[in-house]
């Protein structure tokens, strides 16, 4: 597993000091909130709704059993408990106090994390396939090019004041578990004739003007990744906008351009750049490679686990939806779901993260990830080891067997926690989990991915969500606009409005009409809601969804 280099661990400490005397001088007054500001933003603290914020970079969302520990202790420490996992692969303490920020953040730095980059108009953490190194249908694993592009990003003295933040994801596999093109710049590892490269895509990206990133380049040798992604962001750099911060972004330069202007600013400066970086980079990938290398796998008989799904229906259900192929056949990728019915979806417990932690070092090779669907995946496990995992994770209320059914919510902190949202998030998630759950129809629904979103900023991802939910202010009052068939994956799509939004207390209805019209329209049991959406068009769900509206006008 990687580990982070002597350079690093010296530059996190020299950060961390830094920030303790920015953090001296707001509290004794020498800095106004005005001036703190940018200060704190540079290293990921926010002030939010009731208190600061912290979000900690996960890097590429892979964390270690000693980092995960780690997190439980500054969360009971310095914050109430428990931390929030992000759609960002990080993760957020949404309660400490000023004065303990520099603790947490020297307790952080003692295991090779921080909170650096993962705020301000800077390039933030590079999110990947949670199953990366691990899954069976995977061309390369993207970590070791994901570290590479966060050494080379971070501080890099040219892209400290972008016009806006910028967002990179990269896939390995032939599934898209990244969202790839729903961010500034998204990257297919894809090989060609025997080569590894790129397919590049930019200017995608969700919040007020959802886009879909654009190809830019359908092969990119994986040599030139590095000064390509510099020659890309310089190029923005000079030509986005910073007149209006809603228009800065980079597909906003995309569109106004146009794709072939903009890859011409590009390639113009590829050609100046490629030159300067004289292979250096390329001797350090190979470094990282060497850290990536999958760990060592002892042959395991995995009969057992077959015997036990014959004979235990919960460990069936949980296996069925929960454990994933590995690249390994005695092996398998776990996910352990963060949203059990009733609970905040992406919330874990201190004592949850020390489970997670025990079994990582037990059963995973010390070794866990957070998906951008606020799950987190432990990637290497026996199947032997299955049955006695799944105990382990049920006594400690982990074992929810609901990866990709309605429950399975991802959702933005909303307005609990959030100064920008405009409704609450956390509150429906919840509801609509135990609602379907109660009505017994959740495993009947099957795969199903709904998103919600406190504010038109879109961090709960909703424009992706098979049904998307997206809550304003309507004259002080909560409005959820519901978006359908927007879809994360390589087939990738954005959701279209369905009309008039609802009150709060009229989205569950509203939901359960809907679903259920899904029942009863669809082909088979084997027919997806997002398959059925598409057979059929929208027009039939739209009618379920306002049906009461429709019936009440008619009388």
């Amino acid at each position: 597993m990687f580990q982070p280099s002597d350079f690093d661990s010296a530059a996190i400490r020299a950060r961390a000091a830094q920030f303790r005397s920015q953090v001296a001088r707001r509290l004794d007054g020498s800095l106004t909130e005005d001036e703190f500001k940018p200060l704190r933003l540079m290293n990921g603290l926010y002030l939010q709704l009731h208190a600061y914020m912290l979000r900690v970079a996960i890097p590429y969302g892979t964390i270690s059993a000693r980092q995960m520990r780690q997190l439980a202790k500054i969360a009971d420490a310095w914050d109430r408990g428990y931390g929030h996992f992000t759609t960002r692969q990080n993760i957020q303490f949404n309660w400490p106090k000023l004065v303990d920020v520099p603790d947490m953040i020297d307790a952080l730095a003692d295991v090779g994390m921080h909170a650096i980059q993962t705020s301000g108009n800077a390039i933030r953490n590079t999110t990947t396939d949670a199953f990366a190194g691990a899954a069976a249908d995977e061309i390369a694993d993207p970590r070791p090019y994901a570290e590479l592009i966060r050494q080379w990003s971070t501080d890099h003295p040219e892209f400290q004041f972008l016009p806006r933040k910028f967002k990179i994801a990269i896939n390995g596999a032939r599934a898209d578990r990244a969202a790839i093109r729903a961010h500034d710049v998204g990257l297919q590892l894809v090989e060609r004739n025997g080569e590894i490269g790129f397919q590049v895509f930019v200017g995608g990206g969700l919040g007020r003007t959802p886009m879909i990133g654009k190809e830019l380049r359908d092969f990119l040798p994986a040599a030139d990744l590095v000064p390509y992604l510099e020659s890309v962001v310089a190029a923005w750099n000079l030509a986005g906008r910073r007149d209006n911060k809603y228009k800065a972004r980079i597909k906003i330069t995309v569109h106004e351009l146009g794709i072939e202007a903009f890859s011409d600013l590009v390639e113009a400066e590829f050609s100046a750049r490629r030159a300067a970086f004289k292979g250096a980079d390329q001797a350090i990938l190979a470094g990282l490679k060497a850290q990536f290398a999958p760990p060592s796998l002892p042959a395991r008989e995995s009969v057992s686990f077959e015997t036990a799904l014959n004979v235990d229906a919960l460990l069936r259900d949980w296996a069925a939806r929960s454990v994933s192929a590995h690249r390994n056949p005695d092996y398998a990728v776990v996910t352990v779901s963060l949203k059990d019915h009733g609970a905040p979806p992406g919330d874990a417990t201190s004592d949850q993260m020390r489970l997670l932690a025990e079994l990582a070092e037990r059963y995973g090779q010390s070794e866990l990830r957070i998906s951008h669907e606020q799950n987190v995946i432990l990637p290497h496990v026996a199947k032997a080891d299955l049955p006695a995992l799944f105990e382990t994770l049920r006594k400690g209320g982990l074992a929810t067997a609901n990866i990709g059914l309605t429950s399975d919510i991802i959702a933005c902190p909303g307005m609990d926690y959030c100064a920008l949202a405009t409704a609450r998030s956390i509150p429906l998630a919840q509801q609509i989990a135990t609602h379907f759950r109660d009505l017994g129809l959740e495993q009947e629904i099957g795969t199903l991915k709904i998103k919600i979103s406190g504010c038109i900023n879109a961090c709960g991802h909703h424009h992706l969500g098979h049904i998307g939910i997206l809550g304003l202010d309507r004259a002080g009052v909560e409005n959820y606009q519901i978006t359908l068939g927007g879809d994360a994956a390589e087939t990738m799509a954005l959701g279209e409005r369905a009309g008039p939004g609802f009150a709060y207390t009229e989205v569950i209805p509203a939901l359960e009409r809907l679903l259920r019209a899904y029942l009863d329209l669809r082909q088979s049991q084997a027919e997806s809601f997002l398959e059925a959406l598409r057979r059929l068009g929208p027009e039939p769900f739209k009618d379920a969804l306002y049906q009461e509206a429709q019936r009440h006008a008619a009388q």
